[in-house]
């Protein structure tokens, strides 16, 4: 490891990603969307000979300027900062790779920052041709910066070549670049109109209260509907694991659509209902709400993107805990400790492996769950499993979990991040595995280091009730014919006989 890991235990530096870079993405979007609806919000003032109108545009710009270059500062700095301490490595990655792209970015985003300046505060003191002119270069500029940020970011997931050359254009315009470009524009206006909802209910003129209610619902739900399109075509040039992961073999993806799914409803419901139908029941309350549900929409989108890359942070190229993919099977023949600069225990003893198993839980598992926290807390995680179910399921855990990276470390290291978890965590016994038992108690061995990190053994009498001993041996054969999220049992044939009598015998003790 290059670099020291900021711990927090019970929180998890991912949790604190996801709430800072949601709420960023979501002022971010609004910045480029905003800059398209207060030309067009002008346009219309213009074209009604509106004073009103023109008036509630100015507003709506000074609202504008305040949320996207003071909130949306700030959470930008606060992303820059929090991926630094939690994922130093693929930062100053992708920095070094995509150093133009970004130095490009601050170019059009300097743009921007001006251009936003000039144009609220010449508002009603320059030609309106001259004006929209002005917002034109700040939209333009705006979304130049989405552009670049979004080959970028899109990478992360969708590689393509680049992970084996890293050539910047390959990188850039990556597989996902077009889809996801398209869908962040569409997204990012539906954004916009939902802000110029929100100010519209804010304005105590009813007439214009009512226009600009409509004519944001028009743009919000016109937005919603080529979102559609540009989402199954994002979807279609996701690599295949991803895709999987997305269409529900990921529990983190799937316990987060329903609250984007509500979000669509909610969000639909509103602009069609006091949007299009009943402009005038645009309502503060009402307006927050469907703020709420386009932040559900947002969040749900970059929460899944997010999952969609594991067991990466950078997809094929660097997992989710900092290793390179290149050297997970360098650290296994010679030893991740041994490397980790930051580690205090570079090699195993009797005496540390308690110590040494806790660093390496910091620097390899970490990354995605917490301690006793809310989030994939290994605690609750590993409840049912002993000592020697756990120095079992982490020298597979990337084949029987695919989103989880493959465990990167000899054999004794494994050992010690087991017995971390079992002893240090759960106070449980660290005992290795007896050379001589009876069948009866191989078989209890057996189940407890293959099944117990998903079954109990009493959940298994039900099941178990009516199988003849053949056709468990036949399941335990195509397990992952039964379950995608289980695998064929990879012991030998004679450890494959014990396990199933071990079955049998609770069929019968149940009968």
């Amino acid at each position: 490891m290059n670099y020291p890991v900021w711990y927090l235990p019970e929180t998890g530096g991912g949790f604190l990603i996801a709430l800072i870079a949601i709420l960023h993405v979501f002022v971010s979007h609004f910045a480029v969307g905003g800059g398209l609806y207060l030309i067009y919000a002008e346009k219309k003032a213009l074209q009604e000979k509106s004073q009103a109108l023109l008036d509630f545009t100015k507003e709506h710009a000074r609202f504008f300027l305040l949320v996207t270059m003071v909130f949306g500062s700030i959470t930008g700095v606060g992303i820059w900062f929090i991926i630094a301490l939690v994922n130093p490595d693929a930062t100053s990655f992708l920095i070094h790779n995509f150093v133009f792209g970004w130095a490009a970015e601050w170019v059009f985003f300097t743009v921007e920052i001006a251009a936003a300046f000039v144009y609220f505060y010449t508002f009603g003191r320059m030609d309106s041709a001259t004006h929209q002119k002005v917002g034109w270069v700040y939209f333009i500029s705006a979304w130049l910066s989405l552009f670049l940020i979004n080959g970028i970011i899109g990478v992360m997931l969708t590689p393509g070549s680049w992970a084996e050359n890293l050539d910047f254009w390959k990188g850039l315009f990556n597989p996902s670049f077009f889809p996801s470009l398209v869908f962040r524009t569409c997204i990012a206006v539906m954004i916009a109109a939902c802000y110029g909802y929100l100010s519209a209910s804010f304005t105590k003129n009813e007439e214009v209260r009512i226009a600009m209610s409509r004519f944001s619902a028009k743009w919000a739900l016109v937005m919603l509907i080529a979102i559609v399109p540009s989402a199954i075509w994002y979807i279609s040039v996701l690599p295949a694991e991803a895709y999987s992961l997305v269409m529900g073999k990921s529990p983190t993806i799937a316990a987060v659509l329903p609250w984007g799914s509500w979000g669509i409803v909610i969000f639909l419901t509103i602009m069609l209902g006091a949007g299009i139908v009943r402009p005038a029941y645009n309502l503060k309350p009402v307006a927050l709400m469907a703020l709420v549900s386009a932040l559900l929409i947002m969040g749900g989108f970059e929460w899944t993107r997010e999952a969609a890359r594991r067991p990466y942070v950078i997809n094929e190229v660097m997992y989710s805990n900092g290793i390179m993919k290149n050297d997970v099977e360098k650290f296994n023949r010679e030893g991740f400790l041994p490397s980790a600069i930051w580690s205090k225990n570079r090699a195993l003893t009797e005496d540390n492996q308690l110590a040494a198993g806790k660093e390496l839980f910091v620097f390899q598992c970490y990354s995605c769950h917490t301690v006793n926290g809310t989030n994939n807390d290994i605690v609750a995680a590993t409840q049912s499993m002993s000592y020697r179910a756990l120095v079992k399921y982490i020298e597979k855990i990337h084949q029987v979990r695919y989103f989880m990276p493959p465990f990167a470390g000899t054999e004794e290291e494994g050992k010690a991040l087991a017995a971390y978890i079992a002893g240090g965590l759960h106070g449980k016994e660290i005992a290795e595995q007896k050379e001589a038992v009876d069948p009866a108690e191989m078989g209890k061995i057996l189940f407890e280091e293959n099944c117990s990190s998903c079954h109990e053994v009493d959940d298994m009498v039900d099941p178990m009730q009516g199988t003849e001993k053949q056709e468990i041996v036949e399941m335990l054969q195509t397990l992952d014919e039964i379950s995608e999220e289980m695998e064929p049992f990879s012991g030998t044939e004679q450890e494959q006989n014990v396990l199933a009598d071990f079955l049998d015998s609770l069929n019968k003790g149940g009968q």
